[in-house]
């Protein structure tokens, strides 16, 4: 497949002049809102289950109800991220995600709460592609592991500090945390001033003819993929049932349903700063491996333990895996196409990631509700160990791509 050079007028460049720390600033806390989307509900979680009289599956989709929305919406929003420009489509996108987000503190109805998170998952779409996008776009080389690792960083701290917050609402009320959302307004408004002005719209055949078919035709995007899906998977079975686990041993009180998802993000945050000496010494592939063992040994221990104190411990071993993880999968897809289809690989991306968000309640939901929450954790280590041992047999050019910026 040809495509021509970054510098020519078929392929511009996303951006017509450098980043400043202004246009990093809203990006990286753009990145936080990605897992502040489900996570800022999760200290309310068994709170609205018992208020509404839902089911353990009915409550988990209440986290994850926007995945379904943002993974269909991805597609569209990368498409149009690639003629429009990720400046517009990410504070257009910040702007829905405020305005459907913040209704839920007004609502008091399963299916209006369910049609809002719906509305809600496509503005997120819109949010995790153009922050992902241009910080992948913006930085080169060595630059962008430092800028990758920092985002994974944020995302944590986000997980860290969005839960926190959602705890303290969730005291006064379960809808109060929904307003957290809000600040997506705020954010969108710096969007517009901080990013620097998109290049011209790129032509229609820009990316190559057909685009989506020739990115599913890159096995290491494939294989990507699919563990970017399996990574949201596993995490989102963590966040969706381990309240229930805590409840099952006696520990469900907010606060350390808190410490868990607390745990998590800080670990996650430390493996972040760290990701872009890790991925010098071991590469894309080894971070990968790593991460995947460590989701098999933690999901294990968490449907094995019987004390708050390990749960709290096993969510922190599940946190090093996903700072690993995170920023790998995402540099080795955009290391895996031409910048001319980066906005398309990222939105392939948000939809891998989303959709294994939706899918975690409905997959594991059932084998929850037949025997435990400890049960569920057990068969995801199980899952995790299976994709670990493929691992140690994929090609490492699978899972560490050489870089196509002008492919």
């Amino acid at each position: 497949m040809s495509v021509a050079p970054a510098h020519s007028p078929a392929a511009p460049t996303p951006f017509q002049s450098a980043s400043g720390p202004a246009a990093l600033a809203v990006l990286l806390v753009a990145s936080t809102l990605t897992v502040m989307a489900g996570a800022v509900l999760v200290p309310a979680l068994e709170l609205i289950r018992t208020d509404l009289g839902l089911s353990a599956t009915q409550a988990g989709m209440v986290l994850s109800a926007h995945g379904l929305s943002l993974a269909v919406a991805s597609p569209a929003v990368g498409a149009l991220a690639d003629r429009l420009g990720l400046r517009r489509v990410l504070a257009g996108g910040l702007a829905l995600y405020g305005i459907a987000g913040g209704a839920g503190a007004l609502l008091d109805s399963y299916p209006a709460l369910i049609a809002t998170r719906a509305l809600f998952g496509m503005g997120a779409a819109a949010v995790f592609l153009g922050s992902t996008a241009a910080l992948v776009d913006l930085y080169r080389g060595e630059a962008r592991d430092r800028v990758m690792g920092w985002r994974s960083a944020a995302i944590s701290v986000g997980g860290l500090a969005w839960p926190l917050a959602g705890a303290a609402l969730a005291a006064l009320s379960w809808h109060a945390p929904f307003a957290l959302y809000l600040a997506g307004l705020p954010l969108g408004v710096a969007a517009l001033a901080a990013l620097p002005l998109d290049a011209p719209p790129r032509s229609a055949t820009a990316a190559g003819s057909p685009p989506w078919r020739a990115l599913g035709a890159v096995r290491p995007v494939r294989a990507l993929l699919s563990l970017q899906l399996l990574a949201a998977i596993l995490l989102y079975a963590v966040l969706a049932f381990v309240p229930m686990h805590l409840a099952e041993l006696g520990r469900a009180g907010p606060l350390t349903i808190a410490a868990c998802t607390s745990a998590l993000s800080a670990a996650m945050t430390v493996a972040g700063f760290g990701f872009a000496a890790a991925r010098a010494r071991y590469g894309n592939d080894g971070l990968l491996r790593a991460a995947l063992g460590i989701w098999a040994l933690a999901l294990a221990g968490l449907g094995l333990t019987g004390h708050a104190a390990a749960v709290i411990a096993a969510s922190a071993a599940v946190g090093v895996g996903m700072g690993l993880a995170v920023p790998a999968l995402t540099v080795g897809v955009g290391a895996a196409v031409p910048s001319a289809q980066r906005g398309r690989a990222t939105a392939l991306l948000a939809s891998a990631t989303f959709a294994g968000q939706f899918a975690a309640p409905l997959l594991l939901g059932p084998v929850v509700e037949r025997t435990s929450a400890a049960t569920g954790f057990l068969v995801a280590a199980a899952v995790g160990a299976l994709a670990f041992a493929w691992s140690l047999r994929a090609p490492r050019e699978v899972l560490s791509p050489a870089p196509r910026e002008a492919a």
